[in-house]
């Protein structure tokens, strides 16, 4: 069987490969980096589908086991609204929006995250929210802008916060 499997493995991959740049179905599950691909750490068990991150006013950090639906922004990146046209293009702070998503932590599909800002472990942000200030571990939020609905249990039933 493990012959078998060496044998077929580069070929089934290969055609799985070219069905998905076929059907461009592997525009799904790539994200994109605007500014400093440097600035973005990306734990390897994390799901992050299309997501696009921007790097340009901080560093980005995906824990373990995050997970994001479709179509997420992480914007690290911001620009001076009190400036106009060429200058407000060019007048990008490069620091103090840094954005940390802790491990476990489920962002679903259209969620915005603008830094800076602080998503704790295992907390979810539901769909089409816009977080714009820190969440706690285990907290679920959801809205424009994102609010606090409640606590989840960990998985030993303890209290989270006790």
């Amino acid at each position: 069987m493990k012959l078998l499997d060496r044998l077929l493995k580069p070929t089934v991959e290969r055609l799985l490969a070219e069905r998905i740049e076929e059907e461009g179905l592997d525009a799904l599950y790539r994200y994109r980096v605007h500014s400093d691909p440097a600035r973005l750490r990306i734990h390897p068990t994390a799901v992050v589908n299309n997501a696009i991150f921007n790097t340009g006013g901080g560093y980005i950090t995906v824990g373990a086991y995050v997970f994001f639906g479709h179509n997420v922004c992480v914007l690290a990146g911001v620009h001076e609204v009190d400036k106009f046209g060429l200058e407000r293009q060019q007048a990008i702070p490069r620091s103090g929006y840094d954005i940390e998503i802790g491990e476990g932590a489920w962002l679903a599909t259209n969620v915005l995250v603008a830094g800076p800002v602080k998503i704790g472990a295992h907390a979810v942000v539901g769909g089409g929210s816009v977080v714009r200030k820190d969440v706690e571990p285990y907290a679920v939020v959801a809205g424009n802008p994102a609010r606090f609905i409640r606590f989840l249990n960990r998985d030993d039933g303890g209290d989270p916060h006790g």
